[in-house]
C-alpha cells in the first residue's frame, strides 16, 4: 500500500516541508526590501501581517541601508561619513551616554518617533555605540533599533485608539497593552535580560532603590545586559509611548526568575508595576520552580539621603527581610507613622503616599492625625 501524505491526501507523495517562520520571515524582508521604488504603508501592512513586525523592520534597515567596510556584512559599497558620528556609545559631540534613567524624558526629548528613518533618531548612535561594546551582530543591532522605534510609533496609535468610549477601563488597558513590536524586541534580545548575579532584585519607591539593590549584591532591571542600554535612551518626549515598553520588559524579566526574589519597598501602590504585574507573574513562576523564592525589604531614606532597612523593633539596620508582603508593608507604614521628621524631604515622598493609602481606605488612624 502506498504513502499517504496527510496533509494533501495523495498516494505517493510528500510536500516540501515548510519553511521555520524565521527563515520565511527573512526571505519575505528581502523580496520586499528589493520592490521598486521602497515600501509603501501598504506594502508594511502587508509585510507585517504575512511575516511579522521584525521582518518590517528588517526590511526597512535593508531598503535604506548602505554597504560598507564598517558595516560588518561584507559587502562593498561607501557608508556615508554622517553614519558613524560615534562609536563608543557616546552621545553626538562627545558628552557620554545619558545618566540611567528610567523616568520621564527630558525637554531635549525627540517630539517624532522616527519609524520611517530610524538611524536619524538622535539617539541611534547611543544605542548602536552601547549594543557594539555588548558584542551584539550589527544586523540584530539594527533590528532591534527598528523595533523600539516602531514600537514607540505603534504606540502612539494605540494610545489614540484606546480613547474608544466603547471600550471599558479594562479594554483600554489591554488594548493599549498590546504592542507587539516591543514584544517581538524581547523575542530578538530577551535573554540578555537574564541576571549576572544570583539573586535578583524588584522594587518600588524611585530609581535609588534599583541602584541600592544592586549595591546590595541583587541585579534588578536597569541592570541587566539589556536594561542598561534601555535605560540610557530617550525615545520621544512622551513619555507614555515609551513607559509600555518597560512593561514589557519588566514581565520578560520576571519570567526569568530561577532562585530567590528580592522586592525592596520604599513606597507602596496597588497600582505600581510591582504590586499589579511583577508579582502576580512572579507568583505563577513559583507555582512551576519552587526554588523561586520572595523576601521583602522595608525601606526608609533618612535626612541625609541613606537607604537603611527597617527591623521588626522598627529600627534601622542593614538587612532586614521578611517573607511575607503584608508584613512587610506593616513595619513600613508603622516606622513612616510613629518616627518620620517631617522636615526630611528624603521620606516624604513615601509618607505623603501612604497617608493617602490609608484615607482613601478610611483608616481611622490616618484620619486622627
Amino acid at each position: 500500500m502506498q504513502a499517504r501524505d496527510q496533509r494533501t491526501g495523495t498516494p505517493g507523495t510528500r510536500q516540501p516541508r515548510p519553511l521555520p517562520r524565521a527563515v520565511r520571515a527573512e526571505e519575505a524582508a528581502r523580496a520586499a526590501a528589493r520592490a521598486p521604488g521602497g515600501l509603501s504603508p501598504a506594502d508594511v501592512t502587508s509585510l507585517q501581517r504575512s511575516a511579522g513586525n521584525g521582518a518590517v523592520a528588517r526590511a526597512l534597515d535593508e531598503q535604506r541601508h548602505t554597504h560598507g567596510p564598517s558595516c560588518g556584512h561584507g559587502e562593498s559599497g561607501g557608508r556615508a561619513a554622517s553614519g558613524d558620528r560615534t562609536g563608543s556609545g557616546g552621545r553626538a559631540g562627545g558628552s557620554g551616554p545619558a545618566v540611567v534613567q528610567r523616568r520621564k524624558p527630558s525637554q531635549d526629548a525627540p517630539k517624532e518617533h522616527f519609524a520611517a528613518k530610524a538611524q536619524d533618531h538622535p539617539e541611534w548612535p547611543v544605542f548602536r555605540g552601547l549594543m557594539t561594546a555588548g558584542g551584539f551582530p550589527p544586523d540584530v543591532v539594527e533590528s532591534a533599533w527598528q523595533l523600539l522605534l516602531g514600537g514607540v510609533a505603534e504606540q502612539e496609535r494605540l494610545n489614540t485608539g484606546s480613547a474608544d468610549p466603547s471600550l471599558d477601563p479594562a479594554e483600554r488597558r489591554a488594548y493599549r497593552a498590546s504592542n507587539t513590536w516591543y514584544r517581538e524586541l524581547v523575542d530578538l534580545v530577551g535573554d540578555h535580560l537574564r541576571i549576572t548575579t544570583p539573586t535578583m532584585a524588584l522594587w518600588s519607591g524611585g530609581f535609588d532603590v534599583s541602584v541600592y539593590a544592586q549595591s546590595k549584591g541583587h541585579t534588578s532591571l536597569e541592570f541587566t545586559r539589556l536594561g542598561k542600554v534601555v535605560d540610557q535612551l530617550e525615545l520621544h518626549a512622551d513619555w507614555k509611548l515609551q513607559a509600555p515598553l518597560w512593561n514589557v520588559l519588566s514581565r520578560a524579566f520576571v519570567e526569568r526568575a530561577t532562585g530567590p526574589v528580592h522586592v525592596f519597598l520604599r513606597a507602596y501602590s496597588p497600582d505600581s508595576v510591582l504590586i499589579a504585574q511583577e508579582i502576580p507573574q512572579l507568583r505563577v513562576i513559583q507555582k512551576v520552580n519552587p526554588a523561586v523564592t520572595v523576601l521583602w525589604h522595608p525601606l526608609y531614606t533618612t535626612a541625609d539621603g541613606r537607604i537603611r532597612e527597617i527591623s521588626e523593633d522598627l529600627r534601622l539596620t542593614d538587612d532586614a527581610a521578611y517573607r511575607s508582603r503584608d508584613k512587610c508593608v506593616a513595619l513600613m507604614y508603622q516606622y513612616l507613622l510613629r518616627f518620620h521628621d517631617e522636615k526630611n524631604s528624603k521620606a516624604s515622598v513615601a509618607h505623603k503616599e501612604m497617608h493617602e493609602l490609608l484615607a482613601k481606605n478610611v483608616n481611622p488612624k490616618a484620619d486622627a492625625e
